[in-house]
C-alpha cells in the first residue's frame, strides 16, 4: 500500500522541472476529469469550468487505494475547490491536497497551465 502512495508527491510551481503535455483542452470534459499516465503515475486532470480553473492530482484515493479520483465529484467547500472520491466520498482540496474530512491522509497535487489549448502538468522529474 505504501509503495503506491510513495510515488505521489505534490509539486509546487517553483519546483517544476518538466511540463508534461497531457492533451488538448477538448480532451477533458467540462466540470469533470480524465486520467493520464506520466511515467509510473496515474494523474487525474480536472477541468473545473464553473470556476474557470484546471487542477491535477493523483488518481488514487488514499483511503482504499482505488484509482478513481479522475471520476470524482467536484465542488467547493466555501472557497476551496475540492474533489470527492466517487466510491468513499472522502473529500480533498484540489489546491493543496489536504483532506477536508479532517483525516490524516491527503493527495498529491500538481501545477497545471494551459498553452494554446494544450493542458500541461508540472513535475519535478
Amino acid at each position: 500500500m505504501e509503495q503506491i502512495l510513495d510515488k505521489y508527491t505534490s509539486v509546487a510551481l517553483n519546483d517544476v522541472k518538466v511540463w508534461f503535455k497531457a492533451g488538448k483542452t477538448s480532451d477533458f470534459p467540462a466540470d469533470g476529469g480524465n486520467c493520464v499516465k506520466y511515467k509510473d503515475k496515474q494523474i487525474a486532470v480536472i477541468n473545473f469550468e464553473r470556476r474557470g480553473e484546471w487542477y491535477a492530482c493523483q488518481n488514487v484515493c488514499p483511503h482504499k487505494l482505488e484509482m478513481v479520483l479522475s471520476r470524482g465529484m467536484i465542488g467547493s467547500a466555501e472557497e476551496t475547490p475540492k474533489i470527492a472520491c466517487p466510491i468513499h466520498k472522502k473529500t480533498f482540496s484540489l489546491k493543496d491536497g489536504s483532506n477536508l474530512n479532517g483525516e490524516d491522509y491527503k493527495i498529491a497535487t500538481y501545477p497545471v497551465k494551459i498553452v494554446e489549448n494544450e493542458v500541461l502538468i508540472g513535475f519535478m522529474d
